[in-house]
């Protein structure tokens, strides 16, 4: 039997409301400043929610410039700013392109896929017919096309597929890409989320759906756990991580940063929108039992919590079923207060601001947590930061369809 391997964390990129890198995203979430904000880039008259965690248009087609890209697509560019991010801190390249070709898997979650380029080429078609259509529309629009547009700027020759299975899109990139390391198929993979949902339809559909925050007040709109709580917030953006085996790691004198210890995944099987408590908490369980860690050496739980009145108490009862008792103690805090819900890109940056906790040794706050709702019965984090007392964080995924996707991660000592 071939022996498992370690699978270590080498790089971090991130594209978020706050701007570009962990750095600027780290100093919001201890800072406690919100990245959510009105949405202005696009026409909300008519709509029930008019805010968001957007991502500065301009900014992000400044930091293309500095990589030599065009924009192009707004998920797909935010994919590939945090991936050449990624793979430059882990020294995986260097310089400018192009890039010798080697063996890295590329695997990337998204929800919706390209609904910019979508609505620009239906939009198109609509206005000039036939003609209107470009030969690039396919290539522009297909799910895939962040992680082949990865792939092919950066020679990244390994298995090449994006994973699409809404909110939990991204965790389960990560965690395929942790199974494959670890079981020997491949050494390193360049894996993470994108996502957005600001043009005028994907916009408007999320609109009619009812799930997302009628609160005007961008500061407080997001109240993940908060008995007033009426919703969630929409951000956009993208993460991805470098993930390689600890003999590759060290071979290569890399830095590590985290290492990821176990994965869970599982469906609820139940409906296509409403969570189930039975399901996430199968799927707790487990993560829980591939990473060997039991409750007690928990420290930490970056919890889904998207704000909405039917996750957030299903998720606490989730925790509470596996974690017993422990539930009492470990803190359980949602960044979707800070930097919004990214869908297919949420837990890629949320495990990316995980590999910061356990590095800092700090547990951002919960914002907006002014009355915490008496159904989420866990040990929900308050106002102000806290420490971390155990190495060891839980990041939990759940999305529509009922896909759960839980990773468990671990500080990395020498």
């Amino acid at each position: 039997m071939t022996e498992k391997k370690r699978v270590v964390i080498t790089g971090l990129g991130a594209v978020s409301a706050y701007g570009f890198g962990e750095d600027v995203l780290w100093e919001g979430l201890l800072g406690g400043r919100t990245g959510i904000g009105l949405v202005k880039h696009i026409d909300t008259e008519g709509l029930k929610t008019r805010v968001g965690a957007t991502v500065d248009r301009e900014g992000l087609r400044e930091e293309l410039r500095l990589i030599r890209l065009r924009y192009n697509d707004f998920s797909v560019d935010s994919a590939i700013l945090a991936a050449d991010m990624a793979l430059k801190q882990s020294g995986l390249i260097e310089g400018e392109r192009p890039y010798e070709p080697q063996e890295v898997a590329t695997l990337i979650g998204t929800g919706i896929g390209c609904p910019e380029s979508y609505y620009g080429a239906v939009q198109s078609f609509l206005g000039k017919g036939v003609k209107g259509v470009r030969p690039t529309t396919v290539p522009r629009c297909m799910s895939n096309a962040a992680c082949s547009q990865i792939a092919i700027r950066y020679g990244l020759t390994g298995p090449n597929y994006s994973l699409s299975s809404a909110c939990a899109s991204s965790s389960n990139a990560i965690g395929v890409g942790y199974r494959m390391i670890k079981d020997g198929y491949i050494g390193k993979v360049l894996c993470g989320g994108t996502d957005t949902i600001f043009d005028p339809f994907t916009m408007i559909a999320w609109d009619r759906l009812g799930v997302m925050s009628r609160n005007p007040d961008p500061e407080t709109a997001c109240r993940p756990f908060d008995l007033r709580r009426d919703g969630c917030v929409i951000g956009e953006g993208a993460a991805c991580l470098v993930l390689e085996s600890l003999e590759s790691a060290l071979g290569r004198g890399a830095r590590i940063r985290a290492e990821v210890i176990g994965y869970g995944e599982a469906s609820d099987a139940k409906h296509i929108t409403t969570p189930d408590p039975e399901g996430q908490g199968r799927c707790i369980r487990a993560a829980l039992e591939s990473s060997g860690v039991v409750p007690e050496e928990v420290g930490y739980i970056n919890a889904h919590g998207t704000a909405t009145r039917a996750n957030d108490s299903s998720e606490s009862s989730a925790i509470r079923s596996v974690l017993g008792v422990e539930s009492d103690r470990i803190p359980v805090s949602s960044m979707k207060s800070f930097f919004g819900h990214l869908l297919g890109g949420s837990g890629a940056l949320e495990t990316l601001a995980s590999v910061k906790v356990l590095e800092e040794g700090l547990i951002p706050a919960n914002l907006n947590l002014d009355d915490p709702d008496p159904e989420c019965a866990v040990n929900l984090m308050g106002s102000e930061p806290c420490r971390l007392d155990r190495p060891v964080v839980l990041k939990n995924s759940f999305g529509f369809g009922g896909n759960n996707a839980v990773l468990v991660l671990r500080r990395w000592e020498d």
